[in-house]
């Protein structure tokens, strides 16, 4: 596929009623892995690539060593590649020009770019730069803007839905293509956003988050697993490790590993 059929397919998968499941990976083994599973697109998780690369999550990671991953990503799948970008690794505008466009030439056809705690002024500025960049790379890049009014509790509680959708709007007359509110689980808030917000809704896998069967119901258009899938994996290299390196024994490593010559046949 090219990228400009990518880019087109991308988008179609923000499809009303069939949401986009998103199992988001970290470096090229888990993206082709996760594809294998029959993934319709690649996501990162910009915590997973951070800890990948010996960076905490959090705008830490060189943008240099993201370029060099997302284009290790994308030499080995064959689907749709969108890169969280966090905050594009920059407060100036400028820099998240460079960043979106490195990543555009490594490869994606979709970001994530998070307005975090600070102002949705600079977000808008952000996304604009973004929308920019990608132009002048010749890619029809879909930018889901993120919003962290729930993740980070930057309202009360009982002022989240009207504070998510009040910065949606904005980003929407920014340029960005989707909006993604992690942190909301409650169906009457998911709903409300969702019929608001006028563009395809994404929300995290978090504690509490209906079913896929029912967040289509409510009108969301993407589900993110975020870096929960890489905890995961993590959590099962912790018990193997301790269980090996402590009791001497093997089991944790052996009865849930995948098998060698399946994992080495996807890079052949």
């Amino acid at each position: 596929m090219t990228v400009a059929t990518d880019a087109v397919t991308f988008r179609e998968l923000h499809a009303p009623g069939k949401p986009l499941r998103l199992a988001n990976a970290w470096d090229a083994g888990s993206a082709r892995l996760i594809e294998r599973c029959g993934a319709a697109a690649i996501a990162t998780t910009s915590a997973g690539m951070a800890w990948a690369r010996g960076y905490p999550d959090g705008d830490a990671l060189p943008p240099r060593v993201l370029a060099a991953a997302v284009a290790e990503i994308s030499r080995v799948i064959s689907v749709p590649l969108s890169v969280d970008v966090e905050g594009g690794y920059s407060t100036d505008p400028s820099g998240v020009a460079e960043t979106v466009r490195a990543v555009v030439d490594a490869g994606a056809v979709g970001i994530n770019l998070e307005d975090g705690s600070r102002a949705p002024d600079l977000l808008v500025a952000k996304i604009a730069a973004a929308r920019d960049a990608a132009a002048r790379a010749g890619v029809d890049l879909f930018v889901n803007a993120r919003t962290d009014v729930y993740l980070h509790r930057l309202v009360p509680a009982e002022g989240a839905v009207d504070e998510s959708i009040a910065r949606a709007a904005r980003y929407r007359a920014a340029g960005c293509d989707g909006i993604f509110v992690p942190g909301v689980a409650d169906s009457a808030e998911i709903r409300a956003i969702a019929a608001a917000v006028e563009l395809p809704l994404n929300v995290l896998v978090v504690t509490g988050l209906p079913p896929v069967a029912e967040l289509a119901h409510l009108g969301v258009r993407r589900i993110s697993a975020g870096s929960a899938i890489d905890q995961a994996a993590l959590g099962l290299v912790r018990q193997a490790a301790s269980q090996f390196l402590v009791e001497g024994r093997y089991d944790a490593m052996l009865n849930r590993s995948a098998q060698y010559a399946e994992l080495n046949a996807l890079f052949s």
